[in-house]
């Protein structure tokens, strides 16, 4: 019995030597993959520096998955979007925001991701008046960053630029209408100028769109639609060129003082030839 209990104290020893040894491997190596993984991200870093986003990516990349446990593997994944952005690799750096949000999504950093996903959206804005996809993502995302992140500068900066995109769809709303217009479909027209009115009076194309209302009423013979817009006109931006050229619209002969004292600079340059 004796020689029984001797031998099971023995095997314990032996196990417990083996575990111990088992559990120093562990965290030498462990170790030894932070190590990697700081080196690659520091490396990457580097290469952001040097202007080499592509390589840079790809070492922040190679960061967080040698240590996909670490602090450090979200914002290597943060930074390889960040690289592709810097450089305009926009679609590279959209993949890597979305995965950044699906795999991290209780980092502290999370505003961010969808403050640089909402700009990626801003910047690929082309052309408003062919393609208006871009644009109601980058207002969607903006709004939502508003919303949700409402004390950030974040959420400052992208009031900012909801005010622009607003712009932008006026102005989408301005050209179609115009384009109308050039090809006579006068009710098409009013619909687009109404809509400037109706949806996007905070913009710098309202009295235009206003103006455009009292022009193209006017023309169809319906002088109080057109008069009534020219009152809102008159009242709200009696200062604007566009009032001008609507008052004109019922007053023929009536001069605005800016060709008033364009008449009189005519004039006077004549005088002076006169004298010559």
């Amino acid at each position: 019995m004796k020689i029984l209990n001797n031998f099971i104290l023995l095997i314990l020893v032996i196990l417990t030597i083996s575990c111990s040894k088992d559990e120093k491997i562990s965290v030498v190596k462990e170790k030894n993959i932070e190590t990697q993984m700081i080196e690659a991200f520091e490396e990457g870093y580097k290469e952001l520096e040097n202007g080499d986003v592509l390589f840079a990516a790809k070492k922040f990349n190679e960061a967080e998955l040698l240590y996909p446990q670490s602090q450090w593997a979200p914002r290597a994944a943060l930074m390889a979007a960040y690289s592709y952005y810097s450089q305009d690799y926009y679609y590279d750096a959209e993949y890597e925001l979305n995965r950044y949000l699906k795999v991290y999504p209780n980092e502290k950093n999370i505003p961010y991701a969808h403050y640089l996903l909402a700009m990626i959206y801003y910047e690929k804005i082309i052309d408003e008046k062919k393609d208006l996809r871009p644009l109601i993502m980058a207002e969607e995302k903006f709004k939502f960053i508003e919303k949700n992140y409402p004390n950030t500068d974040f959420a400052l900066d992208s009031g900012y630029k909801l005010d622009l995109i607003q712009d932008y769809l006026a102005s989408k709303e301005m050209y179609i209408g115009m384009h109308y217009v050039k090809k006579n479909k006068w009710i098409a027209a009013i619909n687009r100028f109404k809509n400037v009115v109706d949806k996007y009076d905070e913009t710098s194309f309202i009295d235009e769109a206003l103006h455009r209302l009292v022009e193209l009423h006017y023309k169809l013979g319906l002088v109080e639609e057109s008069q009534k817009y020219a009152s809102l006109l008159g009242y709200n931006y009696q200062s604007s060129e566009w009032y001008s050229k609507t008052y004109k619209i019922f007053n023929e002969n009536y001069k605005s003082d800016i060709e008033i004292k364009k008449e009189k600079e005519g004039i006077f340059k004549k005088f002076k030839k006169l004298l010559y």
